[in-house]
């Protein structure tokens, strides 16, 4: 009787074959069975279990990649450290090109946020994150209006916090369509009805947020919204890591999982890449309905308005893959949309900066997505806390900003000391010449989710 063992002996490794291993087995025992020598048996068992190809080694010398942050205390310090080390691993996994440290960089899973990694014929959900598409939106209005009227519209208007909406908005039949084709898109039905369109409209927690301020060129008023793709996203990410990891499991074994990659040229990253596309345009339009529901409760008409992610990839080019993790791309074209203009938010008590691209080639072309943190949230809460009772904290940190929070509660952890320094980080943009700023939204007031049950469990 022929087993996994006798196939073993024969040189076959039973390694990332999965069910075929068992096939072949059971093929190989028929022809057993009836007659077949060995020498045809091993023939057949070779063509249902071919070589697997040679394991793609990790790099054993770091590549080099610059660092746009620089450190003033040191807290600061500290987290750059981190966040190189983090960066020095991830550069020697065999895919990667090139990397580029931002001045909001910050230490968080397998890329830092505030990192930008180029890849070559591969993309990797692990340094995209859940939280796909994450990005800005800005909306600005014709005439000098209310500005309270505006957030307290926009309050009634937005749904913050974990789920979705129980009456959500409506998906256009095309973009519905094209998710229900694409395999790491199709089958979103959870016991609330479909994701894509229950979440349409939601914006979640954490940093995002909905500001409202006025342009300081022209006094008008404008409405700014953070957030990413949601319960779509987060499907997508899960679905594309797990082939991601399938893959480099048989080619890059020792290629950390978190940092497995899809072989673009496939048919699976043919389809991945697809995927992100339709995350793009769900996320678009889950800005725009929020955007569109406030403008026709204040019947004031629009006359600007644009968007950018800054957790997204992006291919240039040079055919590489940009996984840009909390990083805003700065150079023509990154989107089908671009029109030379991004947002870049600091914290909820700064202006919202308004940029044109710089394509700076040493920064891979990309500037910073915000402010970025020193501290883990953890870490912040305990030390602001030594000084500061919650409501003390909360008035000092908020004082004179109309500030909310949907759920009730507020999360200190999002207030504006939880940052860096917003004026340091404008200062490195300025001096580096990541993107030229041209103009600012002045704060009025933001809408933030507030303090999530899972934060209330852990206090």
């Amino acid at each position: 009787m022929i087993t996994g063992k006798t196939l073993i002996d024969w040189g076959f490794d039973p390694k990332g074959r999965g069910r075929s291993f068992g096939e072949a087995i059971e093929i190989a025992n028929l022809m057993s069975e009836s007659g077949s020598d060995e020498d045809a048996i091993r023939a057949t068992v070779g063509t249902l279990l071919p070589p697997a190809p040679p394991e793609i080694p990790l790099r054993t010398n770091s590549l080099p990649f610059n660092v746009f942050l620089e450190p003033e205390n040191d807290v600061e310090q500290k987290n750059l450290d981190l966040v190189v080390e983090a960066m020095d691993k991830l550069v020697r996994v065999p895919t990667v090109e090139k990397a580029v440290v931002m001045p909001d960089a910050c230490p968080a899973g397998i890329i830092p946020v505030g990192g930008v990694v180029a890849t070559k014929n591969a993309i990797h959900p692990g340094f995209h994150s859940a939280d796909v598409c994450c990005s800005m939106a800005i909306t600005v209005f014709k005439r000098i209006d209310d500005l309270k009227k505006i957030l307290d519209v926009a309050q009634e208007v937005t749904h913050f916090g974990p789920g979705g909406r129980k009456q959500g908005f409506a998906l256009p039949m095309p973009l519905r369509a094209n998710l229900d084709y694409n395999r790491f898109t199709q089958d979103r039905q959870t016991k609330y009805g479909d994701i894509a369109e229950t979440n349409l409209g939601t914006q979640g927690d954490g940093n995002h947020f909905l500001f409202v301020g006025t342009l300081r060129s022209t006094g008008q008023p404008a409405i700014v919204t953070h957030h990413g793709s949601r319960g779509l996203g987060a499907l997508v990410y899960k679905r594309g890591l797990a082939a991601a990891k399938k893959h480099t499991a048989i080619v890059s074994p020792r290629t950390d999982p978190q940092a497995a990659w899809i072989d673009a040229d496939t048919e699976a990253g043919q389809d991945y890449w697809e995927a992100l596309q339709l995350v793009r345009e769900w996320t678009k339009l889950n800005h725009f309905v929020l955007h569109d529901r406030i403008q026709q409760r204040i019947g004031n008409s629009v006359v600007d308005r644009f968007w950018n992610e800054h957790n997204f990839v992006f291919r240039r080019d040079d055919g590489l893959f940009y996984h840009a993790k909390g990083a805003t791309p700065s150079f023509a074209g990154f989107s089908p949309d671009d029109d030379g203009r991004t947002l870049i938010p600091m914290n909820m008590a700064e202006p919202i900066m308004v940029t044109r691209h710089a394509d700076k080639d040493e920064a891979l072309g990309f500037s910073p997505h915000g402010a970025g943190r020193n501290l883990s949230r953890t870490a912040y809460m305990k030390t602001a806390t030594m000084f500061y009772d919650a409501d003390k904290l909360l008035q000092r940190e908020t004082n004179g900003l109309d500030a909310r929070f949907y759920l009730g509660t507020p999360d200190l952890s999002e207030l504006p000391s939880a940052y860096k320094s917003a004026e340091q980080v404008q200062r490195q943009i300025h001096k580096h010449r990541l993107a030229e700023v041209v103009d600012y939204v002045d704060p009025y007031g933001c809408i933030m989710a507030g303090e999530m049950h899972w934060q209330r469990k852990k206090k």
